[in-house]
């Protein structure tokens, strides 16, 4: 089993193209309806990403502030949120507008307002409990959200196999 970059955890590998099959929950929906669905799906996947991103940012600030006598210069926060601890930087969704609706997962909003010290401990590792808690939900999210869009996925490509002309009518007109 391939472990997932996002946690310690091991992870079940993403479907292919070869390995897809029918879906017994998607097949009463139309092409056009399944197309509506994948959508959605990415559209909410994207979202719960972004909030993620937001989320390891909160928790690298916070722990670059605790061990800063003052405040962080502009190199460091150039530093703190460039670096993703892989070797690459963050990347934005352009999609996703911060005006969106948080999803429905944890009290993000509240996280967001709460102030605290950098140099208390005690407030930081409870800061750093909470926004750690939040990212392991928003990541077990995302991957719900990964095994759903993989099964429409399938379903598309099972029925594209089928009917290739199918295909044809996700294009747009000329």
């Amino acid at each position: 089993m391939a472990r997932n970059s996002e946690s310690s955890q091991p992870t079940a590998r993403r479907r292919t193209i070869i390995d897809a099959e029918p879906s017994p929950h998607l097949a009463e929906l139309d092409l056009a309806q399944l197309r509506a669905y994948r959508e959605r799906l990415t559209g909410e996947e994207e979202k719960a990403s972004y909030w993620r991103r937001l989320l390891h940012a909160r928790i690298d600030l916070l722990e670059a502030e605790s061990h800063t006598e003052g405040a962080l210069s502009f190199e460091d926060l150039v530093r703190v949120l460039g670096e993703t601890g892989s070797g690459q930087t963050r990347h934005t969704l352009l999609r996703v507008r911060p005006a969106d609706p948080l999803p429905d997962l944890p009290v993000l909003a509240e996280m967001w307002v709460t102030e605290i010290d950098p140099h208390d401990p005690t407030a930081v590792a409870e800061a750093l409990d909470r926004l750690r808690s939040a990212e392991q939900q928003l990541t077990d999210y995302r991957r719900a959200l990964h095994d759903r869009i993989d099964e429409a996925t399938g379903e598309l490509i099972v029925r594209y196999r089928d009917d290739p002309t199918s295909a044809l009518t996700a294009l747009p007109e000329v």
